[in-house]
């Protein structure tokens, strides 16, 4: 993503910015901050999609690697109209929600149970280089009335910030449940 410096910061000029098809911008977290335009076009491949994007932002030839940390739309049109970088030290831990990708096949859902997921996303913590795209829950071992929670998850170098007794997934029975074979 590239942008230009705003020469003005206000009211008067992020108006302008947007009549102009321009979204007014600010990176903070590092040494100073960074107010700057880009074109709304240039947010569709960081918005619309479930994944978390490190990004880097352009700005009159200076390099910023940030994450978007936040997003402010119109009520009524949803265009952009103002968007928050965060800037990311290599040396710092990140905050951020990273996806969760189920895999594998439940025998609790082949027996005609239902998979309920309850979280799409969970927040964790870690240094840029050890920040996962997605994370991988699998469910080939849930049964019946089994779940997998925030604590069940371990992965190196990354810290689950959500409460560990979280349900992440489950697997619930429904009215036409296949019985379980007696055990011999």
């Amino acid at each position: 993503m590239s942008g230009s410096l705003r020469g003005n910061v206000g009211k008067k000029d992020a108006k302008a910015q947007r009549a102009a098809g321009k979204v007014p911008c600010v990176i903070y977290g590092g040494k100073e901050q960074v107010h700057f335009s880009t074109d709304e076009v240039s947010f569709k491949p960081i918005l619309f999609t479930p994944n978390a994007h490190l990004i880097n932002v352009n700005v009159d030839g200076k390099e910023y690697l940030t994450i978007l940390q936040d997003v402010q739309s119109h009520p009524v049109s949803d265009s952009i109209l103002h968007a928050d970088f965060l800037e990311l030290d290599p040396q710092k831990p990140v905050i951020i929600s990273v996806p969760i990708r189920v895999t594998g096949t439940s025998p609790g859902v082949l027996r005609g149970g239902k998979l309920v997921k309850k979280f799409r996303k969970l927040k964790i913590k870690a240094l840029i280089q050890h920040l996962p795209d997605e994370i991988e829950v699998s469910i080939s071992n849930l049964d019946l009335n089994q779940s997998v929670k925030v604590g069940d998850l371990k992965m190196e170098n990354v810290e689950f910030l959500d409460i560990k007794s979280g349900v992440i997934i489950s697997v619930v029975s429904t009215r036409n449940v296949e019985p379980a074979a007696p055990a011999k």
